[in-house]
């Protein structure tokens, strides 16, 4: 799907900038100042950041256009939130958000359907917003994001309420330049204490398929409902390494599943 296309959103993907390390800092010590045209040089230059990003969801059946603007809005509120003093990659900071912002619009846009020309609308409206509050240097009303768009603002508001997320588990809440913590990592999983859905899926010859450290995460953070900074805790090793353990367990357990 998104192989080989050139073409998204009426954006060239072939003729991209590509900035150097020391364009990017120039760019960013402008953005600070408030220098609007630097912070469009610095989106447009990140542009293959979100390329990047979304071909990690090649498998999904929604238009790479929408992925695309869905990056973008991430991309954007990472530029505006990114705190160059802590030394940090822009990109370590920025593809959390943008894989974050893309997979919350998967997972509500697959029960409910938006129309193409209500997402537009909001995409608009949302990025009128943001150049407002950067110009005026306050929050816009709707009557004057629906003059800056040329939209009537009833329009605006029932385009807003459509697209309306709640926080999803995969948001990213921290990053230290390993692995990435999500809301899920931070809670427990009291469904799965409370139902038995180990019956159902077989789960118990899956985990056999288990080393004994893996074997003990599943257990802990599936069964007891800890989250895994709690199992790290327990088990004496880093969040980092307990990310990793579950992951790889949940790929063996589903491949078994699934054979």
């Amino acid at each position: 799907m998104i192989q080989g296309k050139v073409e998204i959103c009426g954006v060239n993907t072939s003729k991209l900038p590509l900035l150097k390390s020391a364009e990017k800092e120039a760019l960013f010590s402008r953005i600070e100042e408030g220098d609007k045209e630097a912070r469009e040089q610095y989106i447009e230059g990140n542009l293959r950041l979100v390329l990047s990003v979304i071909k990690r969801f090649s498998s999904s059946n929604e238009n790479v256009d929408d992925l695309f603007q869905i990056g973008c809005i991430g991309l954007i509120k990472a530029i505006d939130n990114f705190d160059s003093s802590l030394n940090v990659k822009f990109s370590t900071y920025a593809v959390p958000m943008i894989i974050g912002e893309i997979r919350r619009f998967l997972r509500d846009n697959n029960s409910i359907r938006v129309s193409r020309s209500l997402k537009d609308t909001a995409y608009k409206a949302i990025y009128a917003k943001e150049n407002l509050t950067k110009r005026n240097l306050k929050e816009p009303t709707i009557n004057e994001i629906a003059t800056e768009i040329g939209v009537s603002k009833e329009d605006i508001v029932y385009a807003l309420d459509a697209i309306q997320n709640p926080m999803s588990l995969y948001d990213p809440i921290f990053t230290d330049g390993g692995d990435t913590l999500y809301v899920m990592d931070q809670i427990s999983d009291k469904k799965n204490k409370e139902e038995t859905w180990v019956e159902h899926l077989s789960l118990s010859e899956a985990m056999k398929r288990l080393g004994e450290r893996e074997n003990e995460i599943i257990s802990l953070r599936f069964f007891a409902g800890k989250t895994q900074m709690e199992v790290a805790d327990m088990i004496g090793i880093s969040q980092a390494q307990v990310s990793r353990l579950e992951k790889n367990a949940l790929r063996i357990m589903k491949n078994y599943l699934t054979a």
